[in-house]
């Protein structure tokens, strides 16, 4: 293949697979956000983003989500795989398992995630069975693994990892030093 074509092949990939977003899509501010949907301190981190930060920032700020699961957690792979394929069916259905499944990782517990998989998926009218089948997907599981080296290759190591202007936070972190960051950001676009 061509280097041009090979080119081409690449941003069409990257094309294909974006990334979770809330707030303003077209924003020139991005918030990009490394989770694991199994992470506590990710879980509060979502807890700022829902109760502050969109709130607040939404039409200005574009929050962007990549999956950053952690070898430790034993079903935050499988999770962020089947945000991928609820992504499929609907952008915000994808965001809605984001945000419940951090909500309730204390519920799920270590081997409870199925039984939510499968419960999350009946009451938004999926079928159980092509979610746990989409758990095995190359293309889904590619596209996860494509947001953690890209994650490693910008130095993230521990989760919540979210940068703001890239300027980064690292797992706990007060929201105020967000919001902060995010207004210097702000700022640095108005002429």
């Amino acid at each position: 293949m061509k280097p041009a074509a090979l080119l081409l092949v690449t941003v069409a990939a990257a094309f294909s697979q974006q990334a979770p977003i809330e707030g303003n899509p077209k924003a020139a501010i991005r918030v990009i956000i490394y989770e694991d949907l199994q992470c506590p301190d990710c879980a509060v981190f979502r807890s700022m983003l829902d109760e502050t930060l969109l709130p607040r920032f939404k039409s200005a700020v574009a929050f962007e989500h990549r999956d950053f699961p952690l070898a430790k957690h034993v079903w935050a792979r499988k999770a962020a795989i089947a945000a991928r394929y609820f992504a499929t069916v609907s952008p915000g259905v994808s965001l809605e398992f984001r945000r419940v499944t951090m909500a309730h990782i204390q519920d799920i517990g270590k081997d409870g995630f199925d039984a939510h998989l499968e419960a999350f998926a009946r009451a938004h009218q999926i079928d159980p069975a092509k979610v746990t089948a989409a758990l095995s997907d190359a293309k889904l599981a590619a596209e996860v693994e494509s947001d953690y080296r890209d994650g490693v290759a910008r130095g993230v190591a521990h989760t919540p990892t979210v940068l703001v202007d890239g300027e980064p936070f690292i797992e706990s972190f007060p929201v105020e030093d967000v919001v902060k960051s995010i207004e210097r950001a702000l700022q640095s676009t108005r002429p």
